[in-house]
């Protein structure tokens, strides 16, 4: 398996990644709504990572981190990130997005967070971050998914502004 970054001439192949694995996991409209974040992420976002997994020169993986604004604290947010079905459960995840962090610390990045599955990204060091700590960009239907990783400490200290995500998350899956 290879991990590096995304190459633009492979952003259809990413869109379909995200389409086919949401598709399969979560019904054909939902696989149709990531589809569309990714496209959004990667053709109308600034200041964004996808990094991607590959198996004999095919995607097999890949996995987004957008700019999260936080006042003074270099912050990304981690989402969408996909792996296909048939090669999910086998760590490959969880390697792609442990290359995305080093990458993202190696250029200064203090803090990541996603909005998941607690089962899975506390493998990789994500925990709970209660909205008391730092708020979500919008309303959780699920504030127990709210989960974040310090990239320069043990713990995730406190910051009272509410932090502003990318433009392509605003009619997205919140």
């Amino acid at each position: 398996m290879n991990y590096s970054e995304y190459n633009a001439s492979t952003a259809n192949e990413i869109k379909n990644l995200f389409i086919k694995t949401f598709s399969d996991s979560e019904g054909e409209e939902e696989g149709l709504v990531i589809g569309e974040l990714v496209n959004n992420i990667l053709f109308n976002t600034d200041n964004f990572y996808c990094f991607v997994a590959t198996d004999n020169d095919k995607i097999i993986g890949s996995v987004f981190f957008t700019e999260l604004t936080l006042n003074n604290t270099k912050a990304s947010l981690l989402s969408p990130m996909a792996t296909l079905t048939e090669y999910q459960g086998k760590g490959f995840g969880q390697e792609l997005i442990n290359f995305g962090i080093n990458t993202l610390k190696n250029n200064g990045t203090e803090l990541v967070m996603t909005y998941g599955d607690i089962n899975f990204y506390s493998k990789v060091g994500f925990s709970l971050v209660s909205e008391k700590v730092i708020k979500a960009p919008y309303k959780l239907s699920y504030p127990e998914g709210w989960l974040g990783k310090s990239l320069i400490s043990n713990n995730i200290s406190p910051i009272a502004e509410k932090p502003q995500c990318a433009e392509a998350f605003h009619e997205s899956i919140w």
